[in-house]
């Protein structure tokens, strides 16, 4: 996932004149961002109250409330972004918020693409193997297992964790861009470092970080309709309609971006130099639409699940009731095994 691939622009300092289509496809990205920061965190933030405090603890909801922990970190970073943006480039914010904020970007959004892939796993589990899902798809392994996405997500981040900095341009600016060359100097070296990089980054990311999660995600959801065709399930419009609409958005809010990204990659050279700015603006509004699918994740993976949107309309006025009357503390966190048919289905 070629999560913040607009921060090569910056590597030359430089900055290009806008046209009138340019400015009109900034406006519109940053309004798409705007959405997506307001449904992500208040979205995400009410997922977080359902299945982190108000549901027992099970695989689903655990895996739910670490969709959301991603989601939700990501789009709080977005006002940042939005502000970046709009100021061309230059970094405002200062060194640590350069390196802390990209990091957080790059893990959330990683992590989230991986927990969607492991959700599909589980529910891949669950319906072609549901005795043996019943008897060992435990919440203690859950949680161990879980850890993985996590892991795999920080390990890609490291780049960004380790060599990027903000640095100040000859006209005075101040950007927030990669270094990897911190040895020499020469610009010719340093441009030539960079792009060898920058490249090798590109399709890693797009191997690790999207090519493979989104195959998983397609060969499990073709098993689970395939089983429930032969079981004569395909006349259930809910389970096919919560599928079509989880591939469909997944795809279309990241194939664009991911197509672009992987141009961008092979171009790096051109954009290192400040020459493509045209493949900019559409990174830039291909990338708000991938962001924006940060927030419907809540949406597709919690909201259109018949338990868990019972439990979320139904919770928010007896929760504030409690409370307003009494303390809250009674989380409950059972480690028994979660083979639910609602997880079967959804």
């Amino acid at each position: 996932m070629e999560t913040n691939s607009s921060l090569t622009m910056n590597v030359s300092g430089g900055t290009q004149p806008e046209s009138a289509s340019s400015s009109a496809l900034e406006i519109f990205s940053q309004v798409v961002l705007g959405v997506t920061f307001v449904l992500g965190v208040l979205g995400n933030g009410l997922v977080i109250w359902v299945a982190g405090f108000r549901m027992a603890r099970t695989v689903t909801t655990i895996s739910y409330l670490n969709l959301a922990l991603a989601d939700f970190s990501f789009t709080s970073t977005l006002p940042f972004i939005m502000v970046w943006r709009a100021m061309r480039g230059h970094w405002p914010f200062g060194w640590f918020l350069c390196k802390f904020i990209f990091t957080v970007v790059d893990i959330n959004l990683f992590g989230s693409v991986f927990l969607i892939a492991f959700i599909a796993l589980d529910r891949c589990i669950c319906v072609l193997h549901p005795i043996w899902a019943q008897n060992h798809r435990t919440v203690v392994l859950a949680k161990r297992v879980i850890t993985g996405p996590w892991i795999l997500a920080l390990l890609l981040t490291l780049p960004v964790i380790i060599r990027l900095s903000t640095k100040t341009t000859l006209i005075g600016t101040t950007v927030c861009t990669f270094d990897f060359s911190p040895w020499t100097t020469d610009p010719e070296e340093k441009r030539k470092v960079n792009t060898i990089m920058l490249t090798v980054r590109g399709i890693i990311r797009f191997i690790v970080g999207f090519s493979t999660p989104m195959s998983i995600v397609a060969i499990c959801y073709g098993l689970i309709a395939t089983k429930m065709r032969q079981k004569g399930l395909i006349k259930s419009s809910r389970p096919l309609r919560i599928l079509t609409s989880v591939v469909a958005a997944f795809f279309l809010c990241w194939c664009p971006y991911q197509v672009v990204a992987l141009i961008a990659t092979i171009r790096v050279r051109d954009r290192l130099q400040g020459m493509d700015t045209n493949l900019t603006n559409v990174i830039n509004i291909t990338g708000a639409l991938a962001f924006f699918n940060s927030c419907l994740n809540p949406i597709l993976y919690v909201f259109m699940g018949q338990d868990f949107r019972e439990r979320l309309l139904h919770s928010l006025p007896a929760s504030l009731e409690r409370a307003l009357s009494e303390d809250l503390g009674q989380t409950s966190d059972t480690g028994v095994s979660s083979s639910h048919p609602q997880e079967a289905k959804l």
